[in-house]
């Protein structure tokens, strides 16, 4: 077994947005010269999360929406009392999206649906810098 780590250094925007960061692993994937492994992509950062969704504007408008009504960002967060940043929800929302996805790959592409994209979504309360690691484990192809 091999192993290859790559770090995605980007910049979002605003609360809410969503980075798709597919053809970033995929060029991971490709520079370990790997053909069969596992890509694990990981956000180390408690106000972020990586996932895959179809990337579009309707999916995106209605995860926005199903995050507000689950955890509104209307209501008390202790950690909001604490530390008074007023971004409890975007910790909340981010331990349910997590901060993780592990993505097989085969014959040295991303095992992915056809309308799956791996993205990353910034759910602090405003924009931010942002890594992204992107560790594959795998072999290479023999011959």
């Amino acid at each position: 077994m091999d192993t290859y780590r790559k770090v995605l250094s980007l910049r979002t925007e605003a609360e809410g947005c969503i980075v798709d960061i597919t053809k970033d692993v995929d060029s991971a994937v490709s520079a370990s010269k790997m053909d069969e492994g596992l890509a694990c992509v990981f956000v180390p950062h408690s106000t972020a999360a990586v996932f895959a969704i179809e990337h579009e504007p309707g999916v995106e408008k209605d995860l926005r929406a199903a995050l507000q009504r689950s955890f509104p960002k209307e209501i008390r967060y202790e950690h909001d009392q604490a530390w008074h940043d007023g971004n409890g929800h975007s910790h909340v929302r981010s331990s349910f999206l997590g901060p993780s996805l592990t993505v097989p790959f085969h014959a040295g592409a991303l095992d992915l649906g056809t309308w799956q994209q791996l993205v990353l979504m910034e759910l602090d309360n405003r924009g931010r810098e942002r890594k992204v690691i992107i560790q594959i484990i795998g072999q290479k192809a023999k011959g």
